[in-house]
């Protein structure tokens, strides 16, 4: 069988996930969306609607441009090397998502 790629999956279980590994550190939804809208530009989670996670970070209304500020390693890759336009936001995502888990401050995330 093929494997599927990350960017094929659905929007909500992709969600689901990373609000599962900010909430089992103690954080929260809300915080999770926080950074996620920060990140991405959508106004509400809700909104997204049913879209692949790939739809998701292609079609983000405003990728934010302080997002350049994001470095540091996830899964033992540099996020500020990653030269796939895709693949970086995602991986964005996921080193704030990280840093949230680890009890950064939602406003320093922010950069």
């Amino acid at each position: 069988m093929p494997k599927r790629s990350v960017f094929d999956m659905p929007f909500t279980k992709i969600y689901s996930l990373l609000t599962a590994k900010a909430e089992s550190k103690g954080r929260t939804k809300y915080e999770v969306d926080e950074i996620i809208m920060w990140l991405t530009g959508y106004e509400s989670i809700a909104a997204v609607g049913d879209v692949s996670y790939g739809e998701f970070l292609a079609n983000a209304p405003v990728w934010n441009p302080r997002s350049e500020l994001i470095t540091g390693s996830i899964c033992g890759i540099k996020v500020e090397d990653i030269e796939d336009p895709m693949t970086k936001k995602m991986r964005q995502l996921d080193k704030l998502i990280d840093e949230l888990a680890k009890g950064k401050a939602v406003e320093k995330m922010k950069r």
